[in-house]
């Protein structure tokens, strides 16, 4: 019952920082239960900051999905705020679509660059709008130059789903103010490689002294990746199968050695957990911020520096051999040393630890819950230096994963609960400055099918993150980042959408606190009305 209710995204695949709040301020009295129409999609998290410099403003693409055929067009610098040499750049996407929909996935590219990913809400009948903006300023490079576009939002549009989604992205510029230019850390170069699952080479200038690769790191559809933590294996009676279970890392390879790991974020996409309902104003965390991950590759530039094409590769651990169901495309970022023409260098260290996997099925017995307990997790250490300009340079990078997870269902999966943590805490230590980032992701979620078809869904979602920089051994920066989400909806299952009879409310907390300030905003809705947007900062 519980997957044919499911919502399966479609399309290719989008990415934001902030889902801007439109619509009605919080009501007090809401409706006893979801009407025609709700508050339009909004978020806690805070918006990007924009200095108080001259602006200039480029309008994108534009256009309307109604299938998977992308929009295509013409990119060009702004002529008066300067070239490439910004103080910031924002991306923002506005939006609108009314009827009926599933959420959908989408993606911009400029030059080749992904810069920009997302999921998309669910429409009311009436319609809803909403904004989101992302800083793109890492992307100056490749925005500095003319450049074509593509856009795509996969959609299917017919009889039932009529949705279709209106889309505008513009990006602001803003010029850079003096005291600002010695600060900025914006990449030299962007090298677009495509999806890193094809494999594909990469070839990097001879001076390259630091270099990132970025994933966006997407699972849905394909036979059940949408809901890859909530995979078992073939030995148990589930609807989403996957030959070793739920654990997934994702992996990236440079000529075939293991150059960095990651856990994904578990994102759950405003159709997940059986029910649209939760998330028809509040998203889930990150459903429409797919930040890309982050692999420091800079151990490898010596390697990479020899003016040779090399080959990288993105792979996901735990998906079953030939399935499909993610997509991994990879931006490569390059900071070059200016008075160098050449930094030589070495990979001196590699150690991997064993990728631990272990899923143990009981089954259910005399109206027990069938149970799968998942344990993960992967080390991997790996040191180089580099000879730059301004000396020998050592890196390394350590990055140490683990997941554990409880999974119960019933027969049938009219009851199907998760309990699950995944961690992902890294160590770049370059020279005297080090940097550790520890982050936590959670999902506690229950859905239950009672008496009338009422089907019930509780969850809870997590996303934290505790950052500290060192140098010399003193503290030079920290902070932490904690969104939480919590929602419980229920509606009546298997009958046309007015007759639902649907409740829930929804909550999101989002903190980030640290050294350069303090912002905490609560939003809380009821049948979809915000009855609570509070500040505390």
């Amino acid at each position: 019952m519980r997957r044919r209710v499911m919502s399966m995204l479609a399309g290719a695949a989008l990415a934001a920082s902030t889902l801007l709040g439109a619509g009605p301020a919080a009501a007090a009295t809401p409706p006893p239960e979801f009407g025609n129409d709700w508050h339009d999609p909004i978020t806690a998290a805070p918006p990007v900051p924009k200095p108080p410099t001259k602006s200039c403003e480029v309008t994108v693409a534009e256009a309307q999905f109604k299938d998977f055929t992308p929009y295509k067009g013409d990119y060009a610098p702004p002529e008066k705020c300067g070239k490439g040499d910004w103080g910031k750049v924002v991306l923002r996407l506005d939006g609108k679509v009314k009827g009926r929909q599933y959420d959908r996935l989408g993606y911009l590219r400029i030059g080749g660059v992904e810069v920009f990913r997302t999921s998309t809400p669910q429409p009311s009948v009436d319609g809803i709008t909403w904004s989101v903006e992302k800083d793109v300023t890492r992307y100056s490079d490749t925005l500095a130059r003319a450049q074509q576009v593509e856009m795509l939002i996969g959609n299917v549009v017919n009889d039932t789903y009529t949705g279709i989604i209106d889309a505008k992205v513009k990006l602001t510029f803003y010029q850079q103010r003096k005291a600002d230019a010695a600060a900025r850390e914006t990449p030299d170069r962007i090298i677009p490689l495509g999806d890193g699952a094809t494999g594909t080479t990469l070839t990097t200038p001879r001076n390259s002294e630091r270099i990132v690769a970025e994933v966006y790191a997407t699972g849905s559809g394909g036979g059940g990746e949408e809901y890859w933590y909530l995979t078992v294996p073939d030995a148990a009676p589930y609807s989403c199968k996957a030959d070793k279970g739920p654990y997934r890392e994702v992996q990236v390879k440079v000529d075939g050695r293991l150059a960095g790991i990651a856990a994904p974020f578990p994102t759950v996409w405003t159709g997940g957990w059986s029910n649209p309902f939760l998330w028809y104003v509040i998203p889930g965390p990150r459903a429409f911020d797919i930040k890309p991950i982050e692999y420091d590759l800079t151990p490898f530039a010596g390697t990479l520096n020899d003016g040779r094409p090399h080959r990288v590769e993105v792979s996901v651990a735990g998906v079953p051999e030939a399935q499909t169901g993610w997509s991994t495309p990879v931006n490569v970022l390059v900071w070059q040393d200016e008075k160098s023409d050449l930094v030589t260098g070495s990979l001196t260290r590699h150690k991997e630890g064993d990728l631990a996997n272990k899923s143990t099925y009981t089954p259910g017995s005399g109206g027990e819950a069938h149970r799968l307990d998942t344990e993960g997790g992967h080390r991997l250490s790996v040191s180089g230096y580099v000879n730059t300009s301004h000396g020998r340079v050592s890196t390394t990078v350590t990055r140490t994963l683990a997941n554990t997870s409880v999974h119960r269902w019933t027969d049938g999966e009219s009851t199907d609960a998760l309990k699950a943590t995944w961690t992902d805490r890294e160590t770049v230590t370059t020279g005297h400055r080090a940097a550790r980032t520890d982050r936590t992701y959670t999902m506690d979620g229950t859905t239950t099918l009672g008496a009338g078809d009422r089907l019930r869904t509780e969850i809870s979602l997590g996303d934290r993150a505790e950052s500290v920089t060192e140098r010399g051994g003193r503290r030079t920066g920290w902070s932490v980042l904690d969104d939480r989400y919590d929602g419980d909806a229920t509606y009546t299952a298997n009958v046309p959408r007015d007759q639902r009879h649907a409740v829930g409310i929804s909550r999101e907390r989002y903190r980030l606190v640290g050294d350069t300030g303090c912002y905490d905003r609560t939003l809380s809705t009821v049948q979809g009305t915000l009855t609570e947007d509070r500040r505390r900062c």
